[in-house]
């Protein structure tokens, strides 16, 4: 079973993945629409950062983002394909990315293994803490494996990582 500290290590891999994915792209480069089925590099780091909002809630932080703000990026919402009335530049949600990590690492700090064994209700499902932990920080690894694409259509052709 991972323990606390390895949680909080591994969603700080992504946020530094994350960090290096979006160095030198601007706000209009994360509006970029992918020329295929997804969504565009804002809407990825606000979806990141609403999955943290719900890893933060359930180590009894609070959340980054506001209830209106995180709705913008859940799953099933609109795609963002510009600037719209409310949608968070890219600074911003780096910064609540930032936020929610420094709040992660200290929540779990203070958490024992035995805690994370702790079953919780997740809609008709029964689990362990530490299993809606890992299970959260899976889906938002595969949305950080996403900004190397958009990285790239934002014309950076590079290599990152």
């Amino acid at each position: 079973m991972i323990d606390p500290e390895q949680l909080a290590n591994a969603f700080g891999l992504n946020l530094n993945i994350i960090r290096m994915q979006t160095e030198g792209l601007t706000h209009e480069d994360s509006l970029l629409q992918p020329p295929f089925r997804g969504n565009c590099l804002n809407w990825v780091l606000g979806h990141i950062a609403a999955n943290r909002n719900r890893v933060l809630t359930l180590l009894g932080e609070d959340p980054v983002l506001s209830d209106e703000e995180a709705a913008l990026y859940d799953t099933g919402s609109d795609p963002i394909t510009g600037e719209e009335d409310g949608i968070l530049n890219q600074v911003m949600l780096l910064a609540a990315l930032e936020r929610a990590q420094e709040n992660i690492v200290a929540a779990l700090t203070r958490i024992s293994v035995e805690e994370l064994t702790r079953e919780i209700e997740v809609g008709d499902r029964t689990m362990t803490l530490g299993q809606r932990l890992f299970g959260l920080y899976f889906h938002e690894t595969y949305h950080t494996g996403q900004t190397e694409a958009l990285r790239q259509l934002a014309g950076m052709d590079d290599k990152v990582i």
